[in-house]
């Protein structure tokens, strides 16, 4: 439709507010007649089915209820006929009595279970305050007395709530023996169903109360629990109107509430058994159904007078605004271009310093590692040779010899560290060889007897009977065994008793342990760090933890530690075991 310009007669602009307001008038028209249509149908509806609902759980409940009083009626028949029972009534011993009713009500279920003797004292309970009570009087003994069949009864306590009983005789062919009194534990019903239906009440053949949710109502009929007190002023009336509108004409009234009531029977003894539900989840749903349709109509209402009465649309104020949007966003996209540009080239110069810093840090880390490694064999030599200079002394030039061809065994095994070594510089290329560990911790222990010497260190060295292989390089495997040495001798210099565990095992790999008593380990975050060391300057570098860790890697193994629980250090080697195929091609 095009819009009026002011050449066109003024009528046709007042007509469209008639438009409006006969479309409008329309629309509510219609919402009333389907929304009072819509809570009729749907008030009958959901009350129907709240009914149902009831009427199943009434079942339910009677069923529960039936099952409950039948499994115990058959309890006092079986137990009139138990020979511990008559046997303690007759012997009049019933140190054992009391715990075997104790027994049976747990199976049972029972509230409680009572033997009685011919006079109507309680021998056994399974209440043992309860023992020593006389029943003489109490209609469960009487007529059981009396009677040769199960009895039940009601009885009415003054707190206000009723015990359910069964009781029968015990009796022999000299006579009667006592009466055994099972109490029926139907009150857990009424705390079920407090917690489903809004009232629930049983009712006896009398039409007295039993069993109820409602604890005021036992002992009284429905009509006395039902009466409706009078609402005290105007207000109050017209509250109550207004909530029950939703509802159906009401079947009771609960506590000023309107509620439906169904009612049921139970086949026993002509009880019966009757719930009350408030109209509150009807009205809930049916709110919310006539809630969303006046919702609905509301939306429909607003768009039809935003349509009918608005003038042209404003695209141009829509066009200028996703204009200046625009605007904005492509100057805010320029400056983050910019601004990843000059990120761009600072994370290209701080990439080119970084590449610089770390060929320095691996230089001085290997020069370090180097130095580090070699101190060992370097100290065994002065060692030996001091051994050896006492025993030219001494003219014992067999014995001298052996020390000098240690020396050149060392010497050697620096050549060897100074080709080979390659922690944090290269992984390594070498091609491993079957290397037992055991004879590799022997000469590590070999290695180390000049600073065992010197030391008072208790060495337990545990071995399997049979060999561990595993594939690797056994100088390098020597070096991490003699820097776990170093390092455990380095630990318990302070202690007074020091002792140092060697534990090799084999299963799916091979383990190494090396645990000692010493201080323990104040940093397990950094322990593997290069450089990083708890010694005093001069003693160490803090490098020997870090090369064994990266030998370990490199033979596919893994080095840990951790604190030991009686105190000290534990270093744990695994690697890869030889199979046994590969043993035998080897």
């Amino acid at each position: 439709m095009s819009l009026p310009t002011l050449s066109q007669p003024a009528s046709r602009l007042r007509t469209i507010p008639w438009r409006a307001r006969l479309v409008l008038a329309a629309l509510f028209i219609i919402a009333v007649i389907v929304v009072v249509a819509t809570h009729r149908l749907l008030t009958e509806r959901f009350t129907e089915t709240t009914r149902n609902r009831a009427e199943l759980r009434l079942v339910l409940y009677s069923g529960n209820l039936m099952s409950e009083l039948r499994q115990n009626a058959i309890v006092p028949q079986l137990l009139a006929r138990d020979p511990a029972l008559i046997s303690a009534l007759n012997t009049q011993d019933y140190a054992q009595s009391t715990q075997r009713l104790i027994s049976f009500v747990e199976e049972i279920g029972a509230a409680s279970l009572t033997l009685l003797d011919k006079n109507g004292r309680a021998v056994a309970v399974t209440e043992r305050t309860r023992l020593g009570e006389n029943h003489r009087q109490a209609p469960y003994f009487v007529d059981a007395i009396r009677s040769r069949d199960t009895v039940f009864k009601v009885l009415r306590q003054e707190a206000g709530q009723y015990h359910f009983t069964y009781s029968r005789r015990i009796e022999t062919p000299t006579g009667v023996l006592g009466v055994i009194v099972v109490e029926v534990d139907l009150r857990k019903f009424e705390r079920a169903w407090s917690g489903i239906s809004d009232a629930v009440m049983v009712t006896d053949s009398e039409g007295t109360i039993i069993l109820s949710t409602e604890p005021r109502w036992r002992g009284l009929t429905e009509a006395e629990a039902l009466h409706r007190e009078p609402a005290r002023s105007a207000i109050e009336r017209a509250i109550r109107a207004t909530s029950d509108w939703t509802a159906l004409p009401a079947d009771a009234y609960l506590r000023g509430q309107a509620v439906m009531r169904v009612e049921g029977r139970v086949a026993f003894r002509g009880w019966r058994i009757a719930s009350f539900t408030t109209y509150a989840a009807v009205r809930d749903k049916v709110n919310g159904y006539i809630a969303l349709e006046i919702m609905g109509f509301a939306i429909l209402m607003a768009l039809a007078f935003y349509f009918l009465n608005r003038r042209a649309t404003s695209r141009m104020v829509l066009f200028q605004r996703e204009s200046a949007e625009l605007r904005a966003l492509n100057a805010r996209l320029q400056r983050e271009i910019a601004e990843r540009r000059r990120v761009q080239e600072n994370l290209a110069q701080a990439e080119q310093t970084l590449q610089q810093s770390s060929k320095l840090a691996v230089l001085g880390e290997m020069s370090a590692a180097v130095s580090h490694e070699l101190n060992q064999p370097l100290a065994a030599m002065k060692t030996y040779l001091a051994g050896a200079r006492m025993l030219l002394d001494r003219n014992r030039p067999d014995e001298a010899l052996t020390s000098f061809q240690r020396i050149d065994d060392l010497i050697e095994r620096m050549g060897a560290i100074t080709r080979q070594l390659k922690s944090y510089a290269r992984q390594s290329g070498e091609r491993f060889t079957p290397v037992n560990l055991g004879d590799a911790l022997s000469s590590a222990l070999a290695l180390m007897e000049p600073q065992l010497r010197n030391r008072k260190v208790q060495i337990t060295r545990t071995l399997p009977s049979e060999p561990v292989i595993v594939m690797g390089d056994r100088l390098r495997i020597e070096q991490v065994i003699v820097n776990l040495l170093r390092n455990a001798m380095d630990a318990t210099e302070q202690t007074p008793e020091a002792a140092i565990e060697l534990l090799l095992a084999a299963g799916e790999t091979a383990l190494l342990t090396v645990r000692d008593n010493g201080h323990g380990i104040t940093d397990l975050e950094k322990l593997f760090e290069p450089f990083y060391t708890t010694k005093l300057p001069g003693d160490g570098v803090g490098l020997g933890l870090a090369i064994s860790s990266g030998i370990v890697n490199d033979l596919g193994g893994r080095l840990t530690a951790r604190n030991a629980e009686g105190g000290g250090a534990v270093f744990e080697v695994q690697l890869p075991i030889l199979p046994e195929e590969t043993k035998a091609a080897e």
